[in-house]
C-alpha cells in the first residue's frame, strides 16, 4: 500500500511539474497569451505579501489561505520586500488599460504581480492558483513567465434546475464554488416548474404549501413503471435565497432566477387554481403515463414531460404574477429576470371562450400571439423594476418583447434570429453538446438520464459565435450557457457527475478566445491535472475512457493497442474473453500487442480505475481481422 501511494504521488508530482512546461501552464480555461521564461520565483517561508489597497484585503486573505493549503505556511504581509527579498504583490496599478474582467501575472525570479482590479484580480489569483505546482523540499517552485488574458464573452453561464429534484444549499454553494473556479459569472437559478416550486413567496404561501410538494415521482425513465407514492417536498426560504445570492457575489458570479411563465405552470396553479384558462378541470395527466394516484382536482404534476394546463391571460394572473416578480426582484439583484417561455401548450387557450374573445379584442394573429401579448405585458412591468427579461428562445414566436434578452437552446436558429433583430443572445443548444442532462457516452453503465449524446470533447468543439452573423450582428451574442435539468438527478452526488469535467470544456468555449482552443493540449496536458486534483476530494465526477481509444473497429492482424491513461495514477484494465474488466482484469501496459487469427475478430474491454477507486464506464472495441458479422454500435 505504501509503495502504491508513493507510486501514485510521484506521478501527481509529475504532472504538476509537466504543467509547468505546458503551453498554457495548467489553467483552464487558456488564457490570451502566456510567454515563459527562463529560470523560476521561489515560493518559500520568507516571501512577503504586497497588497497595500485596502479593497483588496479580502482577495490578499483568500490567496494567503490557499498558500497556506498548498504550500504548509502563510505568507507575511508587508508594505514593501526586504532589499534582497522576494514578493508576491497584488495591485490594480494599470489594470483600467485592461480589458473588462482581464489581468496580467507576471513571474520573475524575485516578484510575482498580479495586475487586475474586482473580478480581474480574482480570475487573476484564480489561474495563479491553478498553476501553482505542488511543494517539494519546503518550497514551490513556479516557472517564470508574462499571463495576459481576458474573456472572450461578458456572459458565462450554468444553469441548475431544483424543481424536478432540489439540493441543499450546501451543493449550490459547491456548485458555484466550480463555476468561480473556472471564471463563470451567471448562475441561472431554475426555481418553479410543473414538478415544484422553490422558493418563498410571502404574499402567496400556498406555492410552497402546495406547489412546493407532489405526491410521488414516477419510478425509471419517462413515462416511468409507476409512482413511488412518496411526497417529494421542499423550498427554499427568502433569507436561504439571501445567503445563496450574497456567497455568490462574493466570487463574482450573477444568480438569475426563472419564475417560469405562462407554460411550466402546473405547481402554481395547483396552490392557486384560478391561475388557469379551466380551474374546475382535474390536473391534466398523459395517458401513456401509468398513475398510481387520485386524478382529482388540480396536482404537482408526478411525471415529466409538457402539460397543458398554463396560466391564463386575465388581469388576475398578472396582478398575482407581477406580485410574485416584486418579491423576486426585491431579492435578486441581478438585472435579468428570466420568465422562461418555453414549452407553452396552446390548446386550453384555443378552447377557452375568454382567450378567443383576447385574441380577436386584441387584434393577435393567434396564440402565438397572445403569448408574445403575455410576455410583453410581464416585460413592462419588470423594466419598470429597472430589470430586463431573458425568455427561451420561444418568445420570438409571435414577435419578441422590446428589450428581451433570448437564450437559444432549440438550435442556434432562434439565437440567430434574435441577433439579426437587434436582439441580445445567450447561446444554449441542446445540439451543440451544453444539456448536462443528456448522457455522456454510449456505454450502457451511463446511469439513467433524459437522452441525447454530449461529452467534454463535444461541448469543447461548439463555438457559440455562429458564423452566419455578420460582425455587427455578433455584438449582440453576449455569451453561453450549459444547463443541467434533473428530472433523472435526484442526488447531489449525480449533480456533480453531471457537470464534470462538462463544465471545464465549457469554461474555455465561454473564456478563451478561439485561436487558443486545442482538444489535444486540453485533454492530455490540463484536464488530466484538474482529474487528479478533483480526485483528491470528495467530489463525484465522469471519469474519462483512455486518451486514444478512439475507433470503434481496429483492423488487422497484429494490432497495437495505444492508449494513454486520462489522468495521473489511474490505471487501465481490459479484457478480451468479453467478460466485463475490472481489477481483476488484466493491466494495461504500454506497447500492447494483439493477434487476431484470420476471419476472426476480438472485442477489447477497457475501464479506467483513478487512485481514489472511481471508475470509469467500459468502452468496447472490435478488433477485427476479416471477420464478416461485425457490428459496430
Amino acid at each position: 500500500m505504501k509503495k502504491l501511494f508513493t507510486m501514485v504521488l510521484l506521478a501527481f508530482i509529475a504532472i504538476e511539474a509537466s504543467a509547468q512546461q505546458d503551453q498554457n501552464m495548467g489553467i483552464i480555461p487558456a488564457p490570451v497569451s502566456v510567454k515563459k521564461s527562463n529560470g523560476n520565483f521561489k515560493l518559500d517561508k520568507t516571501v512577503v505579501l504586497i497588497s497595500n489597497e485596502p479593497k483588496n484585503s479580502r482577495m490578499a486573505d483568500l490567496f494567503n489561505a490557499f498558500v497556506v493549503t498548498k504550500a504548509g505556511f502563510a505568507l507575511r504581509p508587508a508594505k514593501a520586500a526586504a532589499a534582497n527579498g522576494r514578493a508576491i504583490i497584488l495591485t490594480s496599478e494599470g489594470a483600467d488599460k485592461l480589458p473588462a474582467e482581464g489581468y496580467k501575472i507576471n513571474i520573475t525570479a524575485k516578484n510575482i504581480t498580479i495586475v487586475g482590479t474586482d473580478a480581474g484580480l480574482f480570475y487573476g489569483l484564480k489561474s495563479m492558483m491553478q498553476l501553482m505546482p505542488e511543494k517539494a523540499n519546503d518550497q514551490v517552485l513556479i516557472s517564470n513567465a508574462e499571463i495576459s488574458d481576458y474573456p472572450r464573452f461578458k456572459y458565462r453561464g450554468m444553469h441548475l434546475d431544483v424543481s424536478r429534484h432540489m439540493y441543499p444549499v450546501s451543493l449550490v454553494k459547491k456548485y458555484i464554488d466550480v463555476m468561480s473556479d473556472y471564471k463563470m459569472n451567471n448562475f441561472h437559478w431554475h426555481l418553479t416548474d410543473d414538478q415544484g416550486w422553490r422558493i418563498e413567496i410571502k404574499k402567496y404561501p400556498r406555492l410552497t404549501e402546495v406547489g412546493g410538494k407532489r405526491n410521488g415521482t414516477i419510478i425509471g425513465h419517462h413515462p416511468g413503471v409507476a409512482t413511488d407514492n412518496k411526497e417529494y417536498k421542499g423550498y427554499y426560504t427568502q433569507n436561504e435565497v439571501k445567503d445563496v445570492i450574497a456567497y455568490a457575489a462574493a466570487r463574482y458570479i450573477n444568480v438569475i432566477p426563472e419564475i417560469e411563465l405562462p407554460g411550466h405552470a402546473s405547481a402554481a396553479i395547483a396552490a392557486y387554481p384560478e391561475l388557469s384558462c379551466f380551474p374546475e378541470r382535474d390536473t391534466f395527466i398523459d395517458p401513456k403515463t401509468p398513475w398510481s394516484g387520485s386524478r382529482k382536482g388540480k396536482q404537482v404534476q408526478q411525471t415529466f414531460g409538457v402539460f397543458d394546463d398554463v396560466f391564463v391571460p386575465n388581469d388576475n394572473t398578472f396582478k398575482f404574477l407581477e406580485n410574485v416578480l416584486d418579491e423576486v426582484i426585491a431579492l435578486f439583484p441581478s438585472k435579468y429576470i428570466h420568465v422562461g417561455g418555453d414549452e407553452c401548450p396552446k390548446e386550453y387557450w384555443k378552447e377557452s371562450a375568454f382567450c378567443q374573445k383576447m385574441i380577436k379584442d386584441l387584434n393577435l394573429k393567434d396564440e402565438h400571439g397572445l403569448q408574445s401579448y403575455f410576455i410583453q405585458r410581464i416585460e413592462k412591468h419588470v423594466n419598470s423594476k429597472g430589470r430586463k427579461i431573458i425568455g427561451w428562445d420561444e418568445i420570438l414566436e409571435g414577435g419578441l418583447a422590446p428589450n428581451a434578452t433570448v437564450m437559444s437552446w432549440r438550435g442556434t436558429e432562434g439565437g440567430i434570429a434574435a441577433a439579426q433583430q437587434s436582439h441580445d443572445v445567450i447561446m444554449t443548444p441542446n445540439g451543440g453538446g451544453l444539456y448536462f442532462d443528456h448522457k455522456q457516452s454510449n456505454s450502457k453503465d451511463e446511469p439513467t438520464n433524459i437522452g441525447g449524446l454530449s461529452n467534454y470533447t463535444s461541448v469543447y468543439n461548439y463555438d457559440p459565435m455562429p458564423s452566419v452573423l455578420t460582425p455587427a450582428q455578433q455584438k449582440y451574442v453576449i455569451g453561453v450557457q450549459a444547463n443541467l435539468w434533473t428530472e433523472y438527478v435526484q442526488t447531489p452526488a449525480k449533480v456533480e457527475y453531471m457537470i464534470m469535467p462538462r463544465i471545464f470544456s465549457l469554461a474555455e468555449i465561454a473564456w478563451s478566445q478561439p485561436e487558443r482552443k486545442d482538444l489535444k493540449n486540453f485533454s492530455e496536458e490540463r484536464l488530466p491535472l484538474h482529474l487528479a486534483r478533483l480526485d483528491k476530494t470528495g467530489t463525484n465526477y465522469w471519469v474519462p475512457t483512455p486518451l486514444g481509444l478512439n475507433d470503434k473497429v481496429m483492423n488487422g492482424e497484429t494490432i497495437n493497442i495505444d492508449i494513454k491513461e486520462p489522468m495521473p495514477g489511474a490505471k487501465i484494465y481490459y479484457t478480451l474473453d468479453l467478460t466485463r474488466p475490472s481489477t481483476a482484469a488484466d493491466l494495461y501496459t504500454k506497447g500492447m500487442t494483439v493477434i487476431v487469427p484470420k476471419g476472426e475478430k476480438r472485442i477489447l474491454k477497457t475501464i479506467v480505475i483513478t487512485p481514489s477507486g472511481k471508475q470509469s464506464v467500459v468502452t468496447e472495441t472490435v478488433l477485427n481481422n476479416g471477420a464478416a458479422d461485425v457490428k459496430v454500435k
